[in-house]
């Protein structure tokens, strides 16, 4: 690795989920800046995939917490390179990455989640996603001074014309004149989409002489349970069921509201996602959420597990007229923008780097 604070990137599994979807973001976006970037990841998966070929690679099984194999090749790895920073993403690559004293290199954890800190503590340096995250951090006894927020960015929506957002309407039977709610996200329990079946079967089935949709976009093990229930409250005819879906901009844009319904979400990408692709937002009140709306301004906000309060809020966005709406489009975007955009979160990545790049002993 040379010029510039050069930085490897550890991540285990296969799948693309969230913290492995903002891990790709994050290295290509270094890549792209001209920073000096490799990265570790398990071969052949969809991550692995999804790295910018340009991009130096290393790959290790990265199996579980008692895969020496993999702790040893990390550890060559970062003896071989010297990055000056080592990222690691998740509990088992955090768990594999265990530097010796003499190593220059700093290892930093990033966290998105309020997890269990025993398999985090021997890192130099945290990075939580959100100031709640980096509070627990330090509660839990880390050291202030060591502990560091910076957010999540999505990538900038491609805008998908008219024509193209009606056959995807056509293509899931989705009434060309519906007015259409969505929910995205991994069909589990903390994202409480039960909550937004319970809300969406409080509402008319039509307004104004328009249809009521639900889109359900996702997978995951609650998906029959899920499925059942939306039969049993009455709706199943009104619900489309997508799955999971790579690109999911178009979703966002036929959309008319958003809705995130979690019960407990750390950050909530899905919020952000929808501000790039400006679309109407509805949200409970989960901790990553309220730190990142202004109820009211840029969208409007629920009580957690309450699907009446959610119902009444999803009817609200609905009874806003067209500019109202539009207002709370643009200040997402805007928040987006200052906040949460690929330059501010890189920038801000690579200032902590140079920071604690200056603290390692050669």
């Amino acid at each position: 690795m040379g010029g510039g604070i050069s930085s490897l990137h550890i991540i285990g599994g296969r799948k693309l989920g969230g913290a492995e979807r903002f891990f790709v973001r994050l290295v290509n976006a270094l890549a792209r800046q001209g920073e000096p970037v490799e990265v570790v990841t398990v071969p052949g998966g969809e991550i692995d995939a999804a790295v910018d070929p340009q991009i130096p690679r290393h790959h290790a099984p990265l199996a579980g917490v008692f895969d020496v194999w993999s702790r040893l090749r990390i550890r060559q790895m970062v003896k071989k390179h010297s990055p000056a920073i080592v990222q690691t993403y998740m509990g088992r690559a955090t768990r594999l990455t265990h530097l010796p004293e003499s190593c220059p290199s700093v290892h930093v954890a990033r966290l998105g989640g309020y997890y269990d800190l025993k398999g985090y503590r021997h890192a130099g340096a945290w990075i939580g996603n959100t100031r709640g995250i980096c509070d627990y951090l330090i509660r839990e006894g880390l050291p202030a001074e060591r502990v560091f927020h910076i957010g999540n960015f999505v990538d900038a929506a491609p805008r998908h014309d008219p024509g193209t957002l009606l056959e995807l309407r056509r293509k899931w039977l989705i009434p060309e004149d519906a007015i259409v709610f969505l929910g995205l996200g991994r069909l589990h329990p903390n994202k409480g989409f039960s909550d937004l079946l319970q809300a969406f079967s409080r509402l008319p089935a039509a307004l104004h002489e328009r249809p009521l949709h639900l889109a359900m976009v996702g997978d995951g093990p609650l998906r029959s349970a899920l499925k059942d229930e939306a039969a049993q409250l009455g709706i199943g005819s009104r619900v489309t069921w997508a799955g999971w879906q790579y690109e999911p901009s178009p979703w966002y844009q036929l959309t008319d509201v958003f809705v995130c319904s979690s019960r407990h979400e750390p950050l909530g990408n899905v919020i952000l996602e929808a501000w790039a692709n400006s679309t109407p937002l509805v949200s409970t009140a989960a901790e990553g959420p309220v730190e990142l709306i202004t109820p009211g301004q840029d969208a409007l906000l629920a009580p957690a597990a309450d699907p009446a309060r959610l119902a009444d809020s999803m009817l609200q966005m609905l009874a806003l007229d067209a500019a109202a709406r539009e207002s709370m489009v643009e200040a997402g975007l805007s928040r987006l923008s200052a906040n949460y955009s690929e330059a501010a979160i890189v920038a801000a990545y690579v200032e902590l780097y140079r920071k604690l790049g200056a603290t390692r002993h050669d």
